[in-house]
């Protein structure tokens, strides 16, 4: 990849290395690194929102279990 006057161009390597690049993003250690790129992205962004003067966010419960309870009736 190169930037040329503030665009990205993409560069087309040999179909050996493709494939081999191909193989390597749908494997787990892609993901692991997609994974820590997306957390260093993330702790890079909280430092810029707290230093720029926004509230830190606060922990928020995605879902609750309820033992031996019933499923809840779709709203309407």
């Amino acid at each position: 990849m190169h930037i040329y006057r503030n665009c990205v161009v993409k560069i087309m390597m040999s179909n050996e290395f493709e494939k081999a690049l191909d193989a390597f993003l749908e494997g787990a250690e892609a993901d692991e690194a997609h994974q820590a790129l997306y957390d260093i992205i993330r702790v890079a962004f909280l430092a810029g929102w707290r230093s720029a003067g926004g509230d830190p966010p606060q922990e928020q419960k995605l879902f609750e279990l309820i033992p031996g309870g019933k499923p809840l009736e779709p709203s309407k």
